[in-house]
């Protein structure tokens, strides 16, 4: 394991593919400030050009996952530092990300941090997590994805509810709801996150990209265009070698070796 040390966030490299990139801002509620949004900017690219990582999972220190916007930032007059050309709030909501990402949420998730979720494929949540877009009660709009996000994940019904409250969802109700994948034990939340990323490693690369492609579009385009964008997937997979690759080592009894 080697890892390269920032001073509010921290890269990872689990094994040979998976990426673990972690808020460190504890004291601040792992609230984001410009320095965090260019840290993680930096790392997602870094991510999505490596070629060799094939998951990232995206946790955080202390007891809350992400308050969000630091308000700090906003009276100093400096919230547009929060948000890059290229990824948007956070350097991360609107990021260029091909590759499957874990959010491990180890405590509450508030506001940006909640959006910070929702950017992710995947959500692991503590027992003890919760899920606000408090925004109205600060003035503001969940901005960043969150006001039509949250409605991919939740019921319309239970989505305007959180929006226009601004009040939590417990980590059971999310979990029942459909927002969270996984609950986990208090201290467990990176290890399930960790090892649902080594099971997404295991998978062929491209067949994982391609899959996780047709399927983000589902909620977005019409019958006839996931078609096109499916038989695109294909056509690209098929185009590879691991799909040969995959059935030989069925055949042979052994773990494949991915080429993508």
């Amino acid at each position: 394991m080697s890892n390269a040390v920032e001073d509010e966030v921290q890269f990872e490299r689990i094994g040979e593919h998976i990426a673990l990139v972690t808020l460190n801002r504890p004291a601040a509620r792992n609230a984001v400030n410009g320095a965090v949004a260019l840290a993680i900017e930096r790392f997602t690219k870094q991510i999505e050009e490596d070629k060799s990582i094939r998951v990232a999972v995206l946790a955080a220190t202390g007891d809350i996952f992400c308050a969000g916007l630091d308000l700090k930032a906003v009276a100093a007059g400096k919230m547009w530092e929060t948000v890059t050309p290229d990824g948007g709030f956070a350097g991360f909501v609107y990021a260029k990300k091909t590759k499957p990402w874990i959010a491990a949420v180890q405590g509450p998730a508030a506001g940006g941090g909640v959006e910070i979720a929702l950017s992710c494929d995947i959500v692991v949540a503590c027992e003890t997590a919760s899920f606000a877009l408090p925004e109205v009660k600060r003035g503001l709009i969940a901005g960043a994805g969150g006001a039509y996000r949250i409605t991919r994940c939740l019921s319309r019904a239970l989505a305007i509810e959180m929006v226009v409250t601004g009040e939590p969802l417990s980590a059971k109700r999310a979990y029942e709801a459909g927002l969270v994948n996984r609950i986990a034990a208090p201290g467990a939340v990176r290890d399930e996150a960790l090892a649902i990323a080594s099971r997404i490693a295991a998978n062929s690369p491209i067949a994982v990209r391609e899959s996780l492609r047709v399927t983000r579009h589902a909620a977005d385009l019409c019958e006839a265009d996931l078609r096109a964008t499916q038989d695109d997937a294909v056509k690209h997979v098929l185009a590879a070698s691991d799909y040969q690759e995959g059935a030989k080592a069925f055949v042979e009894r052994r773990a494949p070796v991915w080429s993508s």
